[in-house]
C-alpha cells in the first residue's frame, strides 16, 4: 500500500484504483488522505476506465492499481494488453495480485495449522479451474470444496465438508457446479499468462510467500508502475498490534485483538481482514450484535 501510496503523492499523476482500496491504510496514510491533500486520485470500476483516462490524457501519467485474486487478473492483463496495442506510453500499472494455493500451502504446512478443510472460492476457480486445489486436496489429504457465495452455498458446502471429514474422505468437490469447471476459461488463461508470470509476494499481515503472486512479465516492462517510478524498494511497515495473521490463519477470533472495534474498525482498519467486507474481522464487528450476551 505504502508503494500506492507514494506513486498516488507524484505530481502530475493520475492514480486510479477500485474504491474499497481508498481507505487502505499504509504506514503513514491512505489513498483517502492523499486525494484530500490534493493529488489527482480517481475511483474506477473497471481497469479499462483507467485505460480510458489514459488515452484522454495523453501528457500525464495514469497509473491503475491493480489488485485482488486470480477473479481479477484477466480483466486487469487485458488492461495492459490493450494499452501496449494502441502505445499508450503514459499508462502503467501497479501489479499487487496474490494467489490463493500457495497461501493455502502455507497454512496446511504450518506446526500450529487446525484446519481441517477448506471452501474453495469460487470466484477464483470461475476463472482459473480447480485442477490445482486437486494437487492440494491429494498432495496433504484435506477435502476441499469449491463452494458458491449465497447462504445455502455456504451451508451445502460445510455440509459436504464434514461428510467428507466423517467419512474419512479427502477429496476436491465441486459445490459450486453451476459456475466453476475443473479447467475455468480458456481466454482468462490466455490473456493471464501472456501478460503476468509468477512472482514472489507480500502478504498483508501474512508477510512474504514464494511463488503466490502475479508480475508483469519483461515484454510488458514499460507499463509496470514499480519500474517506471521506481518504488520496488518501498518496504511496508505493518501495525505490531494487529493480529490478522493469526485471524487468517484460524488461530484467533477477531475480538481477541486489543485494537478490535476501538482503534481497528472499517472506518480506520489497521489489518487485512477487517479492510474488506469480506474479511474476517469486518465480518465480526458487523454482525456481532446478532451474537448472544457473552460474544458480543
Amino acid at each position: 500500500m505504502d508503494r500506492a501510496i507514494e506513486i498516488a503523492g507524484r505530481p502530475g499523476v493520475i492514480f486510479v484504483s477500485y474504491g474499497d482500496m481508498l481507505r487502505v491504510p499504509g504506514s503513514h496514510a491512505d489513498l483517502f488522505r492523499v486525494k484530500a491533500a490534493g493529488a489527482d486520485v480517481r475511483m474506477a470500476y473497471s481497469p479499462m476506465e483507467a485505460v480510458k483516462i489514459a488515452r484522454e490524457n495523453p501528457s500525464r501519467p495514469v497509473v491503475f492499481f491493480a489488485i485482488g485474486f486470480e477473479t481479477t487478473a484477466p480483466a486487469n492483463a487485458m488492461a495492459v494488453w490493450q494499452a501496449k496495442r494502441e502505445g499508450l506510453r503514459n499508462f502503467s500499472m501497479l501489479v499487487s495480485h496474490v494467489l490463493v494455493p500457495p497461501a493455502m500451502r502455507l497454512i496446511v504446512r504450518s506446526p500450529s495449522n487446525r484446519v481441517q478443510g477448506f471452501i474453495a472460492p469460487g470466484h477464483v476457480c470461475a476463472v482459473v479451474g480447480y485442477r490445482e486445489y486437486e494437487a492440494l486436496s491429494a498432495e496433504f489429504h484435506v477435502p476441499i470444496v469449491v463452494g458458491g457465495f449465497e447462504p445455502v452455498d455456504l451451508l451445502e458446502s460445510i455440509a459436504m465438508l464434514v461428510e467428507q471429514l466423517e467419512d474419512g474422505r479427502t477429496e476436491l468437490e465441486n459445490q459450486y457446479s453451476r459456475s466453476v469447471t475443473r479447467t475455468g476459461s480458456a481466454a482468462a488463461h490466455r490473456i493471464m499468462e501472456e501478460v503476468f508470470e509468477i512472482t514472489d509476494r507480500q502478504w498483508r499481515g501474512i508477510g512474504p510467500i514464494p511463488a503466490s503472486g502475479y508480475r508483469l512479465r519483461e515484454e510488458f516492462a514499460a507499463f509496470d508502475a514499480e519500474r517506471v517510478f521506481g518504488a520496488a524498494a518501498i518496504q511496508v511497515a505493518e501495525p505490531a498490534e494487529c493480529i490478522a495473521a493469526l485471524v487468517m490463519q484460524g488461530l484467533k477470533k477477531p475480538v481477541d485483538c486489543p485494537a478490535f472495534g476501538t482503534r481497528c474498525t472499517p472506518q480506520r482498519p489497521l489489518g487485512a481482514s477487517m479492510v474488506s467486507s469480506e474479511g474476517a474481522c469486518a465480518a465480526y464487528y458487523a454482525y456481532r450484535r446478532h451474537a448472544g450476551p457473552e460474544a458480543a
